[in-house]
């Protein structure tokens, strides 16, 4: 991966920044933004995926007033989007894919933030020209940040309780849910497993559970729907964010443990049958050494 800094050390830098500088970006770091959207073109399950840097419009601006806080943008004179085929697991490597570039422009020392929703009939995907096979499932704003947070910004921030996260106990478990897993047992993969607890989620839910196998180098990845998102869906026409969560979450722990070294890939598995607490679903698992 493409940073001039220990991937750690950026996943615990990175924040949502939703004021920017009315500063428009210089040409090396376009370049260099650009250089590396081409290089995003398909994630752990093999979902085509694109993405281009566009130039903010009054019209993106009014395309956000209709998602709740994400209207409180400003500011920004670029954004991210991306467009992804209808298919599969396409939302999970959306979210991998557009966290590494959130990643990568924070270590430019960009401001970002992630904007998860349903953008097909909107000025985004016009100017992605996204096909009838694709769909566009979220946008970031990125530019120069200020040097203070707006009111609006720390207001948000505190509404949803973006500094808070879930403790390991609620999110990590051996061999079964309920049982937690110990940092002793995790051992190399402690860290790549509090980078997962730092992620960024919708309404910062946190829906990512990890279990780890007894005994075994896996360890398997579940999604635990957040009460009332399936609502959200609906009433807002957006996709399943909380599967681009997973996405997310399935980005820090990767990119971390290559960084320590540590091998393994990511496998669609029967994982072993145990008791899975309510509207909780498997999505895929890291097998250690491949």
């Amino acid at each position: 991966m493409q940073y001039s800094q220990p991937v750690t050390e950026i996943i615990k830098r990175r924040s949502s920044w939703r004021s920017y500088l009315d500063t428009p970006m210089d040409e090396e770091t376009i370049n260099q933004l650009n250089g590396f959207l081409a290089t995003r073109t398909t994630g752990p399950f093999g979902t085509a995926t694109r993405f281009s840097l566009i130039a903010a419009s009054e019209e993106d601006g009014e395309t956000l007033k209709g998602l709740g806080t994400y209207g409180f943008i400003r500011g920004a004179r670029a954004f991210i989007v991306g467009a992804v085929r209808n298919t599969g697991k396409n939302l999970e490597d959306y979210g991998y894919l557009m966290e590494t570039i959130i990643l990568f422009a924070t270590d430019l020392g960009l401001g970002t933030c992630w904007l998860g929703g349903s953008f097909n009939k909107s000025n985004f995907s016009r100017k992605i020209s996204a096909g009838t096979n694709e769909v566009v499932p979220g946008v970031t704003p990125i530019g120069y940040i200020m040097d203070r947070r707006s009111k609006r910004d720390m207001l948000i921030r505190w509404s949803i309780g973006a500094k808070t996260r879930l403790e390991w106990e609620s999110l990590f478990f051996e061999e079964e849910f309920g049982m937690v897993l110990s940092r002793e047992v995790a051992g190399d993969y402690e860290v790549p497993l509090e980078m997962v607890q730092l992620g960024p989620s919708a309404s910062n839910k946190q829906p990512w559970r990890v279990v780890k196998e007894k005994d075994k180098p896996v360890f398997h990845f579940y999604l635990q729907r957040s009460k009332g998102y399936d609502k959200n869906e609906k009433l807002f026409n957006m996709v399943d964010v909380q599967r681009l969560d997973m996405g997310i979450a399935m980005c820090h722990f990767e990119l971390s443990a290559n960084e320590l070294g540590l091998t393994g890939e990511w496998k669609w598995e029967t994982p072993p049958a145990i008791t899975m607490p309510t509207r909780t679903e498997y999505i895929v698992s890291w097998v250690i050494g491949g």
